[in-house]
């Protein structure tokens, strides 16, 4: 069950670390321009984007399974097609065993897979979709 309630949501959001996956080097991009806000809001943005060497001023990476292991991941934002999420939230699960950092899987507005939320539920993680991550903090944080 993805999580909803504003609890759940607080939860995950009390992180440091934030891979986000699709990250865009297009300002005006919703891809670009929610983790420039959550990078403002304190979090270490951790690039995924094999087009990019950095965005937002750290170092992109061709994938989630080249992140070198001594970075730590707490969240995975995703910003790729429902029908891409579920690869990537495998990848987030095999860092979650092989790392074992990875603590929540988070899929933006518009983002939905039931299949890969309940494989992220099995393996211990929190898994929040079809939710804008900057609109949850700003809104949580009042």
């Amino acid at each position: 069950m993805p999580i909803t309630d504003d609890d759940g949501l607080r939860s995950v959001l009390n992180a440091e670390t934030v891979a986000v996956v699709g990250c865009s080097t297009t300002p005006g991009k919703a891809a670009h321009d929610i983790p420039a806000y959550l990078q403002r809001n304190g979090y270490r943005i951790v690039p995924v984007n094999p087009f990019a060497d950095e965005i937002l001023g750290e170092t992109a990476y061709d994938a989630l399974a080249d992140v070198p292991g001594d970075v730590e991941i707490d969240i995975v934002d995703v910003f790729r097609p429902s029908e891409e999420a579920g690869g990537v939230v495998d990848a987030a699960i095999e860092r979650h065993e092989s790392v074992g950092d990875v603590r929540a899987v988070w899929l933006q507005l518009g983002i939905t897979d039931d299949d890969a939320g309940e494989r992220a539920a099995e393996a211990g993680l929190d898994f929040v979709q079809d939710k804008c991550m900057k609109v949850e903090h700003a809104r949580l944080a009042e």
